[in-house]
């Protein structure tokens, strides 16, 4: 089974880890997939809004040495490539207008990914306000979705499927203060029919639980887990619940 079968499978809700190479240590990165083993967690998403170390790599080949989680390389920009990873979520900012964000930048990506070979999934990444800056909207250049424009978001959600992206990805940004709210998350997936990523501002598993009963097919977790990975499983079992 490809990775876009499995993570556009909607038998169940799927829970994912996102980890940024740049923050923690192999010990860290260790405990966190021995963790998520125990947890059930479906996926890791591995990516940084920017990357300061050439870690890319080895925390991609540190992860599958220690399981057989599928790993994800979410980009926060062009350089983040590796042929390590199980698949790549090649994002087209279609909240934005910064033609870089459009196509720029796969122009620039695109003959290192097919060398590589890896599974390419085009995804239309949404980025909605979460109450502050972040560093996706500092480095995109782009200004976020009103948290309150449910339309802007369902007709954005709606463009990017006719274009043909296979999946559409709602953050609100590492560091978001708000996650998403659940009407939008409603309205987007009675929108579209594609499997819908939402992430950013996530900050306990009852939040996560109301977003994948809200529609969201897929949760991502990053920051909450950061310093402590000890609610790891209550996001786990809160998102595979709603099922």
């Amino acid at each position: 089974m490809s990775v876009y079968e499995r993570l556009s499978d909607i038998s169940k809700k799927k829970f994912v880890v996102l980890i940024d190479p740049d923050k923690p240590t192999d010990e860290q990165i260790v405990d966190i997939v021995d963790k998520s083993k125990k947890a059930g967690v479906d996926f890791f998403f591995v990516g940084g809004s920017l990357l300061l170390t050439d870690s890319l790599d080895h925390c991609i080949k540190l992860i599958k040495k220690h399981c057989d989680i599928p790993v994800l390389i979410f980009p926060g920009d062009s350089l983040q490539i590796s042929k390590w990873c199980d698949g790549f979520l090649l994002l087209s900012l279609i909240s934005g207008r910064n033609p870089e964000m459009l196509i720029g930048r796969h122009v620039v990506a695109a003959p290192y990914l097919k060398l590589y070979g890896n599974e390419i999934i085009p995804t239309g990444y949404m980025l909605v306000d979460g109450g502050c800056p972040t560093s996706v909207s500092y480095m995109s250049n782009t200004t976020p979705i009103p948290h309150d424009k449910d339309a802007i978001a369902m007709c954005t959600a709606l463009a990017g499927e006719m274009l043909g992206l296979k999946v559409i990805y709602m953050d609100a940004g590492s560091g978001a203060i708000n996650p998403i709210s659940t009407e939008m998350i409603y309205k987007v997936k009675n929108t579209v029919s594609v499997p819908l990523i939402v992430g950013g501002g996530i900050k306990t598993p009852e939040q996560a639980a109301a977003m994948a009963e809200a529609g969201a097919d897929i949760i991502v977790v990053g920051n909450a887990l950061e310093k402590s990975t000890e609610k790891l499983k209550e996001f786990a079992d809160a998102i595979h619940d709603i099922n």
